[in-house]
């Protein structure tokens, strides 16, 4: 990451001078889509209802990449927003700079610790403070299909291993489908791989590869495994799959076009949004081979510190807004996650998410729960950067053998 250090203080300075006018909370996000937009409204909602002023500052597409290049030069420039959608690493990242706020007096007194399973918390803190807020947890290990589809190809059921999935796919095909609807961005690229990685060689090996970058694992017979079975999936989507939004590759499902979509549970906001009922229309289990496990990916926001006091009150505010049970259950009802808090009643949730939350407690006791290296959750932007860019690189171009993609991971993965 680009540093900050020199400026930081001056950037900090900066922001008093320029801070948000009194109950303003600006809000850096990358929700654009139909199911995300329709979440970040409730907060709105809720924050308006406290008498605070919410200015919207919505960056579209990348899977927050863009939303990541505005917010750095907003801080270079010494006026950051309240607030900013950010994860994983990157929170310790931006926390060392010395930018952000510390939360601990709000997260004491409304006992964060407690609310918050460790393995969560320990990531929203910087050296044991708070410094961000956590909105909800994210499976990226999920598979969905189109009911109308695999029932026109005569697909009875979901696929639990790679050679069921590929024998749906090849049904799916001959029904004139499109077996798998995937938009071909360089994050969907890797979303999709990492699932591979973690059906074919389960979680231990998920974890010495994808997360402790472990030269032996990234060179192995089963990851030379995985890049194939990566590899073979791709002969399944469509012409039109590169660049094409992951939002869209939903649709193709919604409208009955594609038979399955690899990708996290923010998809199920859009089956929901447009007015499908899972088990009915829309159907989702773990990627093939990985029911044992769990790719976490938490959203949450990064708090940057204030001089103003009622812009403070009003960021104090957004964080616990954000941690309350009301918005934990809208927001998460309509993001197709399940909420962050322990304890949560699940009574509105659908099945899908019921089995999410269990799978999650499950496999946090299992040894299963894994975060996810192609969401920020693992590794260090840059090296997480560099790998998805193979990945691509590897997905995009035949003439990459798998030799060479293990070859170029493991570069890949020393980069700091």
């Amino acid at each position: 990451m680009w540093k900050l250090t020199k400026i930081a203080a001056v950037a900090v300075g900066l922001a008093a001078a320029m801070s948000a006018s009194a109950g303003e909370v600006e809000v850096l996000h990358y929700w654009t889509s139909g199911g995300e937009a329709k979440s970040v409204a409730e907060l709105k909602k809720i924050m308006q209802g406290k008498g605070h002023t919410w200015r919207d500052f919505a960056v579209a597409g990348g899977g927050g990449d863009s939303a990541m290049t505005v917010l750095k030069s907003r801080v270079i420039s010494g006026n950051p927003p309240s607030a900013a959608q950010t994860k994983g690493p990157a929170i310790q990242e931006w926390a060392s700079e010395g930018v952000l706020a510390n939360m601990d007096t709000l997260a004491k007194a409304e006992k964060w610790d407690d609310l918050l399973p460790k393995v969560v918390a320990d990531v929203m803190k910087y050296k044991g403070a708070y410094v961000a807020a956590p909105v909800n947890v994210h499976r990226v290990n999920w598979m969905w299909g189109s009911s109308e589809a695999l029932k026109k190809a005569g697909v009875a059921a979901m696929p639990k291993t790679w050679d069921e999935f590929f024998a749906a796919a090849d049904k799916l095909k001959a029904a004139g489908l499109v077996p798998v609807a995937h938009g071909g961005q360089n994050w969907q690229d890797f979303t999709t791989f990492e699932s591979v990685v973690l059906g074919v060689g389960g979680p231990k090996f998920y974890q010495d590869a994808l997360v402790k970058l472990d030269d032996k694992a990234i060179n192995s017979d089963t990851m030379k495994k995985s890049l194939e079975t990566f590899r073979r999936i791709k002969g399944y989507t469509d012409p039109g799959a590169p660049g094409r939004d992951w939002n869209l590759a939903t649709a193709m499902l919604i409208q009955g076009k594609a038979g399955f979509q690899l990708m996290g549970d923010w998809a199920k906001g859009e089956f929901l949004a447009a007015g499908k009922a899972p088990g009915k229309d829309f159907l989702c289990a773990a990627a093939p081979g990985s029911a044992n496990a769990f790719t976490f990916n938490v959203d949450s926001f990064i708090l940057f510190k204030l001089k103003d006091a009622a812009a403070q009150k009003a960021q104090s505010d957004l964080a616990s807004a954000i941690m309350s049970p009301a918005f934990q259950e809208v927001f998460n009802l309509n993001k197709g996650s399940i909420p962050v808090r322990a304890g949560q009643p699940m009574d509105k949730f659908d099945d899908c998410a019921k089995a999410s939350a269990k799978d999650f407690v499950d496999t946090a006791k299992s040894g299963g729960l894994v975060p996810s290296a192609a969401h920020g959750m693992a590794i260090a932007p840059a090296t997480e950067g560099a790998i998805k860019d193979v990945v691509s690189q590897f997905w995009n171009d035949d003439k990459v053998s798998v030799a060479d993609a293990m070859k170029k991971i493991a570069a890949a993965a020393k980069t700091k």
